[in-house]
């Protein structure tokens, strides 16, 4: 059964108000540690804590072409894993040459009648044996050196425009769902210097949620990890507060 975000937030929201855990609201400005605490700044209140949880997530890259915000949940995607099975037996397209690209469209063949996998370059830049994998499979095409143009369909995708950059030619491919897998990009403005990160931004901390910095936890689509989804969230936010609870238990 489906439910929207906002709904399932105040499920879970509910409970806490119950128990009368203080909810407080404000846009964060800024994170400081003053050593035996913490300081949250907001713009006109300033909250003193002996931890933090960073849980400010990561947002999908777009491809920023005409019709992606339109037609987005209406037959574009940039899940397979959370959306693939209800695209069974149609035909699909994944934008994007990666890691994630490969693996998104591998998983697809699963459910879709045809995958086509359409690249900016010439080659894919995916782990090898993922590639041989994926070119091994009777349902997979790779259109290459091609850029998206334009999504097209009426009340939900029939078609992508692309351009093939070699050429200039441009061509419509009718399709029923286009999984956009050129990456993510997280969410760590408010992540401070001390909290070390990866190459690509995320927060690092294993499943315990603690960081380098004493104090600091995080959870959620920020931490580095493999899958991201509102399941593994939800059991990083459990796992962030046993790790807080054992903190503060500690000093």
């Amino acid at each position: 059964e489906s439910v929207s975000g906002p709904e399932l937030s105040m499920r879970m929201f509910e409970p806490l108000e119950k128990l009368g855990v203080e909810n407080l609201y404000g846009i964060v400005s800024g994170i400081e540690d003053k050593g035996d605490y913490k300081v949250v700044k907001t713009g006109d209140e300033e909250y003193q804590t002996k931890t933090v949880i960073i849980a400010t997530g990561a947002k999908h890259r777009h491809i920023g072409v005409a019709g992606e915000e339109e037609y987005n949940s209406r037959g574009v995607s940039y899940c397979a894993v959370c959306d693939g099975a209800f695209f069974r037996n149609q035909d699909l397209l994944v934008v994007g040459g990666g890691d994630s690209a490969v693996e998104e469209g591998i998983y697809l063949t699963r459910f879709a009648n045809s995958v086509t996998i359409v690249h900016r370059r010439d080659e894919l830049r995916g782990d090898k044996h993922s590639q041989e994998k994926i070119f091994a499979m009777p349902n997979v095409e790779f259109v290459k050196s091609a850029l998206p143009k334009s999504i097209k369909g009426d009340k939900k995708v029939s078609a992508i425009e692309i351009e093939y950059k070699k050429t200039g030619e441009i061509v419509d491919i009718p399709v029923d769902g286009i999984f956009v897998a050129v990456g993510m990009i997280p969410n760590n403005q408010l992540v401070p210097d001390f909290v070390n990160t990866d190459d690509a931004g995320y927060v690092i901390a294993d499943e315990t949620g603690k960081t380098n910095a004493k104090g600091f936890f995080v959870a959620g689509d920020l931490r580095t990890k493999d899958l991201r989804q509102v399941l593994t969230a939800a059991s990083d936010g459990a796992n962030a507060i046993k790790s807080v609870t054992d903190y503060l238990n500690e000093i």
